[in-house]
């Protein structure tokens, strides 16, 4: 059976000037239009494609491929407005995906990224987008421990931190407290579970605590230099950005890491940089 805002793969059944019809199962023929079939394409072969309504609400498919399917959630610009039905997203088809008014959570505007869930309305059987990110989540209590490593995408901003989805499925939150890097809404993360909450709710941060995530650090600066020829451009002075992306820590990890390593003279800072003293006996410590 053919699901809608999902991608299928299909049977062909007969050929027309339009296009390709498709066995859609319960739904009947499905039309694949011709500027979508594949080269060579013959009845009987499968194709795999997504299902979705067109301007004149028939059930049509495409070899194209959206940024987000039912039960997804995404980052999508706004394109334009309708005043009576709501905002009109770019998802990737030639058909945009509508954000009815009724599933904004503020007023948004022509450009502006937004984060959305898409999800397929029961009553009229056609793909919306909401940004009441809460809809169809996980009924399920979070099942994670602290420290564990997980992804995550930024909602909202809020005077505590950023609200964000994490797995796609819990709602948390990145705390202002220890961000060293630019966070934009709709960005994505990978970091770690801080503390779970009575409330269901998952307190983030981005880089693991305390010893947990210091010894590990310094074991890959000590790989880095090695690679490296026994030098590395990078040290305490250096920008937050350059550091999160080598080694995906924040300064102050980082600067605690190099700390760990001077007093275990394992390296020394030739500013700029530092670079790799030779004691094979050194071992990660507090």
């Amino acid at each position: 059976m053919a699901t809608i805002g999902k991608r299928n793969t299909l049977t062909v059944l007969r050929d027309s000037t339009s296009g390709l019809y498709l066995d859609g199962d319960t739904h009947g023929e499905i039309l694949l239009p011709n500027r979508y079939v594949p080269r060579g394409v013959l009845l009987g072969a499968r194709l795999d494609v997504f299902i979705y309504r067109d301007s004149e609400d028939r059930l049509v498919a495409t070899t194209e491929t959206p940024r987000a399917t039912v039960g997804e959630v995404a980052t999508l610009k706004v394109i334009s407005i309708n005043r009576q039905v709501g905002a009109f997203l770019d998802w990737g088809l030639a058909k945009d995906l509508l954000l009815p008014f009724r599933e904004q959570t503020g007023p948004v505007q022509v450009g502006q990224d937004v984060v959305v869930r898409v999800y397929l309305d029961e009553k009229t059987q056609r793909i919306v987008a909401s940004m009441k990110l809460g809809r169809n989540s996980a009924l399920e209590p979070p099942n994670y421990r602290s420290g564990q490593r997980v992804e995550f995408l930024i909602t909202d901003q809020t005077p505590l931190g950023y609200k964000a989805l994490v797995e796609g499925k819990h709602p948390g939150l990145l705390y202002h407290e220890g961000i060293s890097v630019p966070v934009a809404i709709g960005q994505k993360f990978e970091g770690f579970v801080r503390a779970l909450r009575p409330d269901g709710k998952i307190d983030l941060s981005l880089d693991q605590a305390g010893y947990r995530r210091v010894a590990p650090l310094a074991s890959r600066i000590v790989q880095a230099l090695k690679d490296g020829g026994g030098r590395l451009d990078l040290d305490d002075d250096s920008p937050p950005e350059a550091i999160r992306k080598t080694f995906g820590a924040s300064k102050k990890a980082f600067k605690q890491a190099l700390g760990n390593l001077y007093k275990a003279r394992r390296i020394r800072f030739s500013k700029p940089g530092i670079e790799l003293l030779d004691n094979t006996h050194w071992s990660p410590s507090r």
